[in-house]
């Protein structure tokens, strides 16, 4: 799976109708609507703010206003199309006066999407872990060389806490190591940029 690595915001005229598509990562579906509601205040006055998103297996889209089946559906389609999740994209349209009719706004909105996706950075998801740990301070340099290439939030009390994220296949190769280690207070299976 790939998701956008930065904010995309691509915009294309299509008989005389602006189509500003915006590409951004997501990871939480609680975070939909407040994107939305954000790009609604800058992109003011627009004619349909429509939408699709897929985050994990979650994925919804919407017309706006549009006839049914003809923003919402191609924008989403294009988005797997493209094997991507944890995708938010927004497609702003300002009405210029000629009708495109069901075809023409199915085409309109699917070529917005794709053109916005070919000129985004792509960036490869995969499997992988957020973890908290805690351990004694006797184990502080085997812990830390068993860890030795990840970004690590560190808390030094009575024990050590460490939390990180790690991809899938490195934690399989020090599970055992790490467990004899430490005590694993969480274990979340995550998605992982590459």
């Amino acid at each position: 799976m790939n998701t956008v690595k930065n904010e995309m915001i691509n915009e294309i005229i299509i008989n005389k109708s602006r189509f500003i598509t915006i590409l951004t990562n997501i990871n939480d579906i609680n975070e939909v609507q407040n994107k939305i509601s954000q790009y609604k205040k800058i992109y003011k006055n627009a004619t349909h703010y429509c939408t699709a998103y897929i985050i994990n297996n979650h994925e919804k889209c919407d017309d706006d206003g549009e006839p049914s089946g003809t923003a919402g559906l191609p924008m989403l389609n294009v988005l797997k199309n493209n094997n991507l999740t944890n995708v938010l994209c927004i497609v702003i349209r300002y009405f210029g006066g000629v009708k495109l009719g069901a075809g023409g706004l199915v085409r309109a909105y699917s070529k917005s999407v794709t053109e916005a996706i070919s000129k985004a950075e792509i960036a490869t998801l995969i499997n992988g872990y957020f973890m908290e740990i805690e351990f004694s301070y006797n184990n502080i340099k085997e812990i830390d060389y068993l860890l030795k290439n990840l970004t690590i939030a560190k808390t030094f009390q009575t024990n050590i806490t460490y939390i990180f994220k790690i991809p899938e296949s490195d934690y399989l190769k020090i599970e055992s190591s790490l467990k004899k280690l430490s005590k694993i207070l969480k274990k979340e299976s995550i998605l992982l940029t590459v």
